[in-house]
């Protein structure tokens, strides 16, 4: 299986670093960051980083979906603050109702 083959298979591992207020994920060396913080009883995701080299294979989407899965579990309402994030939750309906108000 090529490199290319096995990170398009298998899923991407999404960290949570409370502590810096992201949430990352490594591939092929390559890290990409979804940054947030807390904004009231809110949570604002501000920027969204994938470096080039990892482009294309769903990793901001991986760090969304479980960004907002946590914030749903958390029952947290959330700021599509970063540009990603609000085209995610556009596209992806069923987190509607985590949007703030």
């Amino acid at each position: 299986m090529s490199s290319s083959e096995s990170a398009e298979s298998t899923s991407v591992h999404v960290q949570h670093e409370p502590e810096q207020s992201r949430y990352t994920a490594e591939v092929d060396g390559a890290l990409a960051v979804a940054s947030y913080h807390r904004q009231g009883d809110a949570i604002a995701f501000t920027h969204t980083e994938v470096p080039t080299a990892i482009e294309g294979r769903g990793v901001a989407s991986a760090l969304a979906r479980r960004a907002l899965d946590d914030a749903r579990a958390a029952g947290t309402k959330v700021i599509p603050a970063c540009a990603f994030f609000a085209h995610y939750m556009d596209e992806h309906r069923e987190y509607d109702d985590l949007r703030a108000k």
